[in-house]
């Protein structure tokens, strides 16, 4: 019954394979008049700020540059002018889904399970096909009904597979009822377009198209005796042989694939591997004997050098990261990798100096403007730090831990107005209003008789905020 209600309301999108081959589907809109793209991006930002109460989301700048570069990479070659948003959760579950307002997710489970950049992009290509396709707002129709924040949340508990309360219960029963079985027929027929639009992507981005029936023929195989313990998607999208079979004889209808990783996808998967598992120790083990049987893998170096990082054996870790960064100057993961070992050993001048240089490279690049704000900071460097991370805010809007880190150079510089409204932003992007009304009003408080304009605009904030925050509680009771 529970993956009835998750399909009727919103249609979890979980990945397939192709089906038959058939004419591509024109890039349509004729959802429009059922929810607005200013509603599905509202509802977005509403489910990213309830999803962020309920599961762990990767929020290191390096893997979301990475992830968003990918994806972007795909989008480019979408007809479609909404905005995308990759993100990554923290989960050993082999997953991804797509909710409304372009925001698409990738457990860290599927990262490591996939064993090439192509496989990864051809998840992310059947996502963004169901999104450009508008097959989300087709779906939520009767959804749509509901107020913002309570559609926000029951999104979130029905993408997380989790048990309904029986409130949850009586809403999707009224937003469901006499429903149910046109909306699954019609989430199937959404699947077959996103095969077929998501392998056209995954080509013309440059990608192996052969990555969709490998990733997921190898899964099949692999999981074919444990029926009761399957990744999720392969639960509620059973793939057969002949599905797997349709997949790949798509693929060898494109010119066949000559190229290879476009992108740092190895070192990705790396750095995954390391925020993933706590364990020092066994993140330290399992890269060395990746070196032992491949001495000239600079992804096993690079992954050691995290790994040793991880485990506090800093001197250790600097050489490695140095014989990267011999090996190749220019490559930003190796930069922030000594980075980070220099910051942890107090060489604050120091690694100010290189971010600095490795900036003038990669302008406005988020990660290294991140770890050169942390670096600015730790050296007491506050008003230089202010300014750089009050310019990449301009360009990275959505990230919470961006708002803490220059509230903190905000509030060491003396902007303490400043400081408190990027905390009200970080709280309020991590889902809790309540704090982030608290950290406004402190703002206000502090303003009072400083700056007119200023404070206007916190109490329009204020209002905002509150009005959302008293139709949360309403809906709760």
């Amino acid at each position: 019954m529970h993956l009835l209600l998750c399909c009727a309301l919103l249609f979890v999108l979980l990945v397939n394979p192709g089906l038959a081959a058939v004419d591509l589907p024109q890039m349509g809109d004729a959802s429009g008049t059922i929810i607005s793209p200013e509603e599905e991006r509202r509802l977005g930002e509403a489910f990213m700020r309830a999803l962020r109460r309920s599961v762990k989301i990767i929020d290191d700048t390096e893997s979301n540059e990475y992830i968003q570069s990918l994806g972007q990479q795909i989008v480019s070659h979408a007809n479609h002018r909404g905005k995308f948003t990759f993100f990554l959760i923290n989960a050993p579950s082999i997953n991804a889904f797509a909710a409304p307002g372009g925001y698409i997710g990738i457990h860290t489970g599927l990262v490591l399970a996939t064993q090439s950049e192509s496989e990864l992009a051809s998840v992310i290509a059947h996502e963004i096909a169901h999104i450009t396709q508008r097959h989300l707002p087709r779906a939520f129709e009767q959804a749509s009904k509901l107020s913002l924040p309570t559609a926000a949340a029951l999104v979130a508990a029905l993408i997380l597979g989790r048990n309904s309360s029986q409130a949850t219960e009586a809403i999707l029963a009224t937003a469901l009822a006499g429903s149910q079985q046109s909306q699954i027929n019609f989430t199937r027929s959404n699947e077959k377009e996103a095969d077929r639009m998501g392998m056209q992507l995954l080509t013309d981005a440059g990608f192996n198209p052969k990555g969709m029936p490998q990733f997921f023929g190898r899964l099949q195989k692999a999981y074919r005796f444990y029926e009761n313990n399957l990744p999720e998607f392969l639960r509620t999208h059973p793939i057969t042989l002949s599905r797997i079979s349709d997949s790949a004889n798509r693929a060898e209808q494109y010119p066949p694939f000559k190229g290879g990783n476009l992108t740092n996808y190895d070192f990705f998967q790396a750095r995954i591997r390391i925020l993933s598992n706590p364990s020092s120790s066994d993140n330290v083990n399992y890269f060395r004997k990746k070196i032992k049987n491949n001495p000239k893998s600079r992804p096993a170096r690079y992954g050691y050098t995290l790994a040793l990082t991880q485990s506090g054996k800093l001197d250790t870790a600097l050489i490695e990261a140095q014989t990267l960064i011999d090996n190749d100057t220019e490559n930003i993961a190796f930069i922030l990798a000594k980075a980070q070992v220099l910051l942890m050993q107090a060489a604050y001048k120091t690694a100010i100096e290189q971010l600095r240089k490795a900036l003038l490279l990669y302008p406005k690049h988020s990660a290294l403007t991140f770890l050169y704000g942390e670096a600015l900071i730790k050296n007491k460097n506050y008003e230089t730090a202010r300014r750089v991370l009050q310019s990449q805010l301009h360009y990275t809007k959505k990230n919470p831990n961006l708002y803490r880190l220059y509230a903190r150079a905000a509030g060491e510089g003396g902007y303490t107005a400043d400081s408190y409204q990027a905390l009200s932003e970080y709280y309020y992007l991590i889902g809790d209003t309540s704090t982030a009304i608290q950290q406004l009003q402190l703002a206000l408080n502090f303003n009072q008789g400083k700056n007119f304009y200023q404070s206007a605009r916190i109490n329009a904030r204020i209002r905002k905020l509150k009005l959302e925050f008293e139709e949360t509680l309403k809906k709760s009771h």
